[in-house]
């Protein structure tokens, strides 16, 4: 399936079922040939966003936000073809998203306060100062609250 007709998609499923697929479509993209703990990571990043109440009013807008994550940066045109990584992406995101439900006193976290992440091998970005929450994998995991 192209990316953009899965993005469309979102726009006309019921926000429970969108919120789920960009949190999937994320840790596809951006992580699926990690660890289950790597791709818990990336999907918690996601989610403390959405907490955090700066960066949309739902995970779609969060994860769609410009230049944030790979949704809104992968052409559009991108397929999503590899049907084992995206079911182990969908397990992950329904997973977090299920902990995330938790009261906030009760759930294990991966990358604690993490609000941002830059793979290690890309050109330093400026707001990656200081010392990183956690490094898994090829991430690197910031909290830039």
């Amino acid at each position: 399936m192209k990316l953009g007709l899965l993005l469309w998609m979102t726009s006309v499923m019921p926000q429970p079922i969108a919120d789920q697929t960009c949190l999937a479509a994320t840790v596809y993209l951006e992580a699926r040939g990690e660890s289950v703990r790597g791709q818990m990571a990336v999907a918690e990043v996601g989610l403390h966003r959405l907490d955090q109440g700066r960066w949309g009013k739902n995970l779609c807008e969060v994860l769609k936000a410009p230049r944030q994550f790979a949704l809104s940066i992968t052409s559009k045109n991108y397929e999503i073809d590899n049907m084992e990584a995206w079911t182990k992406a969908w397990s992950i995101a329904s997973g977090a998203r299920n902990v995330w439900l938790l009261p906030e006193n009760l759930r294990m976290r991966v990358v604690p306060g993490a609000s941002h992440f830059v793979a290690s091998y890309a050109e330093p970005q400026s707001w990656a100062i200081g010392r990183p929450v956690a490094v898994i994998g090829p991430h690197r995991f910031y909290s830039l609250n």
